[in-house]
């Protein structure tokens, strides 16, 4: 599932025949073909991967890209008038909802890890998130190790955390940690002066800057704890579903569409307050672009 030749061959091959026969399908594509519905699952506040607008209507990144796979299942069950209803799934639930058959594919920026792998299956990557530090623009820190004995805000049960305990082992240094429920919570204890820094998803991190005044006193460490590549998410050994995944966005890759919707919802005005988040194209993600995979970490 990781050459770039494969994802060319499923591309000509899911993506351009017509419809298939109620008995040529199975799995994920039957079960939407009987009902006449599939169903997105979706998250409330994840911007700008997956969020409401105003008008509590669905929208973001992700959201588009799970758009573009419904008109490939479309022509694929031959079905024009297919019904998408959207579930709200967040952290906690997004995995058993899956499981379950209450969602047919998860719309967000949930990272593809090797654990889940084990019960969910992933489509190729569509972002990478860095793990990095926030510290003020007039702060002295250049480095992670520059911040030895400092407060860090931190949010218990992140990956974040244990790869921050992890850097100061390594590197024989040592913070104090303030622990934040979530992440507003953390990013007021940095904003308050009660944390140094805050350590976190680098484009979450950018989403809180872009929403607080002022937009431009923070700045990022170039320090990254890990990559984690971000997937649409669907059921685990569902070959053909995630087939028809893979070569909807490898040709949205292709033609270039997928960097166009980069452009548009992380280098643009964004609903509903017209905020620009200003998050260019990392090097991780030009990789992932430039060499289609489902490979997790």
């Amino acid at each position: 599932m990781n050459k770039h030749p494969m994802f060319c061959i499923l591309a000509l091959s899911l993506v351009l025949p017509g419809a298939a026969s109620g008995q040529d399908l199975a799995g994920t594509l039957k079960k939407i073909k009987d009902n006449g519905t599939i169903v997105l699952g979706v998250r409330e506040s994840s911007v700008p991967f997956s969020y409401h607008d105003d008008d509590q209507k669905p929208i973001g990144y992700a959201v588009d890209i799970c758009r573009r796979v419904v008109e490939a299942v479309k022509t694929r069950i031959g079905v024009s008038d297919l019904k998408v209803e959207y579930v709200p799934a967040n952290a906690n639930n997004r995995i058993p909802l899956m499981a379950n058959g209450t969602i047919d594919l998860e719309c967000a920026s949930t990272s593809n890890l090797e654990e889940r792998q084990k019960v969910v299956a992933f489509s190729i990557t569509h972002f990478v998130s860095n793990i990095r530090a926030i510290v003020r623009k007039d702060a002295p820190y250049k480095t992670l190790k520059d911040l030895n004995g400092k407060a860090i805000a931190v949010i218990p049960g992140m990956t974040s955390l244990p790869l921050l305990l992890k850097y100061a082992v390594d590197n024989k240094v040592s913070f104090e940690r303030i622990p934040g429920k979530d992440v507003a919570e953390a990013f007021l204890l940095f904003q308050t002066q009660r944390a140094e820094a805050f350590v976190f998803d680098d484009v979450l991190l950018a989403s809180m800057v872009a929403n607080s005044p002022p937009p431009h006193g923070y700045r990022m460490l170039d320090d990254t704890l890990r990559s984690e590549p971000n997937a649409l998410m669907m059921r685990k050994d569902d070959g053909p579903f995630k087939e028809l995944v893979d070569a909807t966005m490898l040709t949205m890759i292709k033609s270039g569409e997928l960097e166009a919707l980069y452009s548009k919802w992380f280098m643009q005005p964004i609903p509903p307050h017209g905020i620009n988040l200003n998050f260019p194209i990392s090097k991780e993600l030009r990789d992932a672009l430039a060499n289609p995979n489902d490979k997790g970490v």
